[in-house]
């Protein structure tokens, strides 16, 4: 009893181990055409933890289970704008990493502009000030002939 016990053991082994091998086989060799419209996609789309990398670069969880919804809706025959389209919905326009031009995301396009514009008012506002402080501190002639009269005296 023991030794059919053990033989039927070391059998269910051998095929956990066939099942394994076998379905790293299919993790490791995707479909090619699939994984070359998923890699164009993810170019397109954000990450919405890292916000600063797309979707194909980034190695959140997140990101990942995206990447897996977009080839699980490749494989159902849908196309580039459907899928788009449907993470546009669920996730705001944010998803793409170059939304579209609207009032809704004036603020995405013109926001990086209107920045630099009052970071350089400030600047020229700081500087200004500066330049005027140091011209009021500036000796008069008349002071710097008696310390350079001074300065020649100790020689």
């Amino acid at each position: 009893m023991k030794r059919i016990l053990a033989a039927f053991l070391v059998l269910a082994a051998f095929a956990a181990a066939a099942a394994l091998a076998q379905s790293s086989e299919e993790v490791a060799r995707p479909d090619p055409a699939v994984e070359a419209r998923l890699r164009a996609l993810g170019e397109e789309l954000r990450c919405l933890v890292c916000q600063n990398q797309t979707l194909a670069d980034s190695s959140a969880p997140l990101a990942q289970d995206l990447r897996n919804e977009i080839r699980r809706m490749i494989s159902q025959g849908r196309s580039d704008a459907e899928i788009r389209d449907y993470l546009v919905q669920r996730y705001g326009d944010f998803v793409l990493y170059r939304p579209p031009w609207k009032p809704t995301t004036l603020v995405l396009w013109l926001g990086p502009f209107l920045l630099l514009g009052v970071g350089a008012v400030v600047f020229a506002r700081i500087v200004g000030s500066r330049r005027k402080r140091s011209g009021e501190t500036q000796a008069s002639p008349a002071d710097r002939d008696r310390v350079e009269a001074l300065l020649a005296k100790d020689d």
